[in-house]
């Protein structure tokens, strides 16, 4: 080509740009859009070479295949001298040269890295976040330093109008790593087969901002004008070289796809029905973690354990009420797994990596469910460092800490676990090795006391066991059939928790056939949970066992209990029967104006009856508030007995 314009070059002529002591940054998630030719052609010249060197790598999430690929190629010592990145777990030889003390580094929540680019680009100092407050990433607790040669000090802790919170010092870019589909000669790039779009712009833009170059790696060359303008994700303006991979394999979707149209978007396909999971383990703890999930409401699920979760969604028939998405920016659709995890079939939408955190950050979450390494008595929660290996925090940290319910999920023990399902009740063959509920983590990836003074609700599920967050600790509220707290859950806890009134957990989680979760979680069964008896005038609430989530159930029960007082076409007393009935600490107080509500336009009296000591006195508290008479009592004679009393007077 003889464009004057024409930006595209060798893979060798582009890395001979980088200079020593460069900041580096380069795109990729897990294992889907690496920028292979360039990470292999820079790796080429340091062997041959010996340089570049003394470069500081900057990534978001983990980028290779864990074996070598991707930034795994950048081990050779000398080549970094530092590193700040989301994830290492992808380049355990450069983990292990952070554990040796051999290059400087530091772990950051992935959705601050990815929006730290944008400070960059918009030449600002860094970033105020409220991410990573009571964390290792707090400067207090560490601030992200992995080793004990990283001294300076990057993670500010400020207060402004008596908030709390963290200052990330913004990196300077030197040269960005960037990879799309298409270019034009002068740089155009659009990204129609890539999976996600991820930080592409914004990288780009932070280096060419700072001076620095930007190379970008292509599958093909096409005509100047080709592309169409909002086709266009990054810009010629911002590109300085344009690399054309020589080899399929060193483009490919991931490590384990070449291309798959509907990972991209360009075709929607027919998704199969997914295969029923076996009732083990993993699945007992997705089918518990799936009585949380928040009806029309959008969900972010974690790898391992949680993942199941989205098989006994569809099981239930409960798919097309939750919107699932991926920190790395797909919206709908069904979520990919393996090599492809952080993508999706059929999405609704892919959006920037760093806006997709924007989201999460400002509460868009209704909830996640998370993996657990290591869980402590205050409710602490590490997946970023143990057993002595650093694998980093990834996205955690932004979605634990901001969405509006958290469940944590995993099994109670690692290593060698093996359970049995038998008539309904689980069996422990042989204890896992390593034990995970500690008195301590090693690393505090989630804060469990941070997460009491936002009042976010957040329980812990096992295949044996649930445990809750209380202002007390961890609070041991169910326990599976077939199991004995004295003999499987206390001797393997380095911790007593709290253990007042547990109660069984869902007998149908242990059952090889359907839930029927769906009318759970739509309150499709709140009508006949009331009833009425003419006679005494009284109407029956029956609210064993249900659970109020969110503001929306207690709508559908005030929606509910007025339809039948309507019906009824006069004030009535009532009777609610409370036991194993559980509401989210935020709600006590709509709850409360709810009953309220009640008593005002349709009830006479209400009293209520519950063995929880516990939700007595909360829901004394919540009434008392508004000057109603709590009427809460333990036994539901004395509830009954009351209600006569009244009525006589």
């Amino acid at each position: 080509m003889n464009n004057k314009n024409n930006k595209v070059i060798t893979a060798d002529e582009a890395i001979a740009l980088i200079s020593e002591n460069d900041v580096l940054t380069t795109t990729g998630f897990v294992q889907s859009c690496i920028p292979e030719a360039l990470h292999a052609a820079l790796e080429k010249r340091f062997v041959e070479t010996g340089g570049p060197r003394g470069l500081t790598l900057i990534m978001t999430a983990g980028a290779g295949d864990s074996k070598g690929l991707g930034t795994g190629r950048l081990h050779h010592e000398g080549l970094l001298r530092r590193v700040i990145a989301g994830n290492f777990g992808r380049m355990p030889k450069v983990a292990q040269a952070a554990a040796e003390n051999k290059i400087l580094g530091y772990n950051l929540p992935q959705g601050v890295i990815s929006q730290l680019y944008r400070a960059c680009a918009a030449g600002q100092p860094g970033l105020f976040s409220k991410v990573g407050l009571y964390t290792y990433v707090d400067p207090r607790f560490g601030g992200g330093r992995v080793n004990e040669v990283t001294t300076e000090e990057i993670v500010k802790h400020v207060v402004i109008d008596e908030e709390e919170w963290l200052f990330y010092t913004a990196t300077k870019i030197d040269v960005a790593f960037i990879r799309g589909t298409s270019a034009d000669p002068s740089g155009n790039i659009s990204m129609e087969k890539e999976a996600l779009t991820l930080d592409v712009l914004a990288q780009a833009m932070a280096a060419h901002n700072n001076g620095g170059i930007v190379i970008a790696q292509v599958e093909r060359i096409v005509e100047a004008g080709s592309i169409r303008p909002k086709d266009v994700k990054v810009p010629g303006i911002l590109v300085d070289c344009v690399v054309v991979a020589d080899q399929p394999e060193l483009h490919r979707m991931n490590y384990g796809v070449m291309y798959n149209p509907a990972l991209a978007g360009e075709i929607r396909v027919p998704v199969e029905s997914m295969a029923k999971m076996p009732l083990d383990a993993r699945k007992i703890i997705a089918r518990r973690a799936a009585f949380e999930l928040p009806p029309n409401g959008v969900v972010n699920l974690g790898v391992g354990a949680p993942e199941g979760i989205a098989a006994v969604a569809n099981e239930e028939k409960l798919t097309p009420f939750i919107t699932l998405t991926t920190e790395a920016g797909a919206i709908g659709g069904v979520l990919a797994s393996g090599s492809s995890f952080g993508s999706a079939t059929n999405a609704d939408s892919i959006i920037d990596q760093n806006t997709q955190f924007d989201f999460y950050d400002g509460g868009g979450l209704d909830m996640t469910c998370l993996g657990m390494a290591e869980c402590d008595e205050q409710g602490n929660v590490n997946t970023s460092r143990f057993g002595g290996r650093l694998n980093g925090c990834g996205g955690f940290i932004n979605i634990s800490q901001n969405a509006r319910s958290v469940v944590f999920a995993g099994t109670f023990t690692a290593g060698g676990l093996e359970i049995a399902i038998q008539d309904g009740e689980v069996k422990i063959l042989k204890e896992g090795r390593a034990r995970k509920f500690l008195k301590f983590v090693e690393q505090v990836t989630f804060s469990g006391k941070y997460a009491q003074k936002r009042e976010q609700p957040v329980i812990y599920v096992t295949e044996r066991c649930v445990f809750q967050l209380k202002k007390e600790g961890l609070e041991l509220i169910e326990v599976a059939p077939g199991i004995d707290i004295e003999r499987d859950i206390l001797p393997h806890m380095d911790f007593k928790p709290i253990v007042k009134h547990p109660i069984p957990m869902d007998r149908r989680i242990f059952i090889d056939e359907p839930m029927g979760l769906i009318s759970d979680l739509l309150n499709l069964d709140l009508q006949d949970r009331v009833s009425y008896d003419a006679d005494r005038n009284i109407q029956f609430l029956n609210l064993e066992g249900w659970s109020a989530r969110s503001k929306r159930d207690i709508d559908d029960l005030r929606k509910m209990l007025i339809d039948a007082c309507q019906k009824i076409d006069k004030r009535v007393n009532q009777v609610v029967n409370l036991d194993n009935f559980r509401i989210s600490e935020h709600l006590y107080d709509y709850y409360a104006e709810m009953i309220q509500y009640m008593l005002e336009n349709y009830y006479l009296t209400t009293t209520r009856y519950t063995t929880s000591a516990f939700l007595r006195l909360k829901l004394k508290e919540a009434l008392s508030k508004r000057g109603i008479a709590p009427h809460v009592f333990e036994r539901k004679e004395d509830a009954h007995s009351f209600l006569e009393v009244i009525g006589e007077g």
